[in-house]
Parts: C-alpha cells; sequence; structure tokens
C-alpha cells in the first residue's frame, strides 16, 4: 500500500507524506498503481463537470473540470508533454532530445503541443452529451495510463545518469501486470453498459502507445518520465477521439 500512496504522491497534489511513511523504494514500484491513480484524478474531473454542467453551458463546466484537474495533479503530464514536444521536435539526436527535454524552459514546439491537445480534447469532448463526457473522462484516464505504463515493460531508461528525481521504475511482474490491466479496463464497464459501440475506442490508445514506443526506441533508444506523462496525454485524447468516432458510425 505504501506504493499506491507513492503514486498518489507522485500523480496528484495530496499531502500524504504528511500522515505515511513512505520510503524511497517504494517509488519505484508505483506504476503497477498508475491507473488507480487514473481512478481519483478522472473521477475528480468527471464529478466537477457533472456539477457544474447542471449549472451551466457544457464548454465552461468542461474547461472548469479541466482547471480543477490541472490543480489537482500539479500539471505533471502536461509538463511532461511540453517536454517531449520540445525535445522531439528540435532534437536532431538522441543527446540533443535528452538535453532539451532535461531544460525546464518551454519551447515553440512544446506551446503548441499544448495548444493542440487542449484543442483537441475540449473540442472532442465537447461534441459527446453531458453524461457521456463523465463516462468518457472517467473510462479514458485510467486505461490510457494502462497504456502508458507499458512503456517500462518494454524499454529501458534512455539516460545513463538516470532520471531526474533519482526514481528508477521496476518492471512489473505477472501479478502486478494482472493489477494493472485490471484496475485499467474495470472503469471502462459504465462506459461500455451505456454505449457497448464504445469499445472500439480502447483500439485508438492500444495503437498509439506501440506507435509511441517505437517512435521512442528509434530516436532516444529508450524513455523518460517526460515520455511516460507524454504518452499518457496522447493515449487519453486517442481514446476520446475513438469514443466520438463510435458514436457517429
Amino acid at each position: 500500500m505504501k506504493s499506491l500512496a507513492a503514486a498518489l504522491t507522485l500523480f496528484t497534489r495530496l499531502p500524504l507524506w504528511k500522515w505515511i511513511d513512505i520510503p524511497a523504494e517504494a517509488y519505484s514500484s508505483t506504476v503497477v498503481f498508475w491507473p488507480l491513480t487514473g481512478w481519483i484524478t478522472g473521477g475528480l474531473t468527471a464529478c466537477v463537470f457533472l456539477c457544474f454542467s447542471y449549472l451551466i453551458p457544457t464548454l465552461p463546466a468542461l474547461i472548469i473540470a479541466i482547471i480543477a484537474q490541472l490543480c489537482f495533479t500539479g500539471a505533471l503530464h502536461e509538463d511532461g508533454l511540453a517536454d517531449f514536444c520540445d525535445g522531439f521536435g528540435g532534437g536532431r539526436d538522441k543527446d540533443c532530445v535528452l538535453s532539451i527535454m532535461k531544460d525546464s524552459h518551454i519551447g515553440t514546439y512544446g506551446v503548441i503541443g499544448l495548444i493542440c491537445y487542449y484543442l483537441l480534447l475540449v473540442s472532442l469532448l465537447g461534441s459527446l452529451p453531458s453524461f457521456m463526457i463523465a463516462l468518457a473522462v472517467f473510462a479514458a484516464d485510467p486505461f490510457s495510463k494502462f497504456c502508458a505504463s507499458q512503456i517500462i515493460n518494454l524499454l529501458p531508461y534512455a539516460r545513463k545518469e538516470g532520471a531526474k528525481n533519482k526514481i528508477s521504475y521496476q518492471k512489473m511482474t505477472v501479478s502486478h501486470f494482472v493489477i494493472n490491466l485490471f484496475s485499467g479496463c474495470l472503469p471502462l464497464l459504465p462506459l461500455l453498459l451505456y454505449f457497448p459501440l464504445a469499445s472500439i475506442s480502447i483500439l485508438f490508445p492500444m495503437l498509439s502507445v506501440v506507435f509511441l514506443i517505437l517512435y521512442m526506441k528509434h530516436r532516444i533508444g529508450g524513455y523518460t518520465g517526460d515520455c511516460c506523462g507524454a504518452t499518457y496525454l496522447i493515449c487519453e485524447v486517442a481514446m476520446i477521439f475513438g469514443i466520438v468516432l463510435s458514436l457517429a458510425l
């Protein structure tokens, strides 16, 4: 359970470290619990949206829900996406890509990447019925984190000196993978019970993570923390796209 507390400490602003003594080694085994953190972040976003959607129109309610999520997570994944876009967009070789991603400043590619991500996310979600928006958000967050977590199993860490935050993720055991898969897929049930055709949407994040793994292996020979954050957000918007597409079929 300390690994779960470590995962929540990493992915949210919950100050669990004030009440729980979390050893440093617990952070290395947090990958298995990434989807479970999505239950909380996705659930919070969905609940905030539903509450405000009864008071104001869909679009501003959706934006308020996204702002609430950003405040709760500290924009951790968005920082990763910006660094990923800057590094892979501006870097010519492995060393250059890694050097750019390590820089805390945001560049043109990072700004454009975040703008494109949010334009896609808001426009796609805004095209869905209100109740389905909440179901989509709650389903996409954990499942996309499940997809992103597979990077740890399939790629080595790209930096020889290790991670900036000194956290070295361990590959999942079989039992850990089962927990990871179950917690990533269970939140799909409400969406699929409400709209069974949305099952095709899971193909899009799965294809996205395969492409990104191959791309990262080709460009830098592995992954970084920024790559994980970017992969999660790309998989999330890919799944939302799949849900919207399934509704149009």
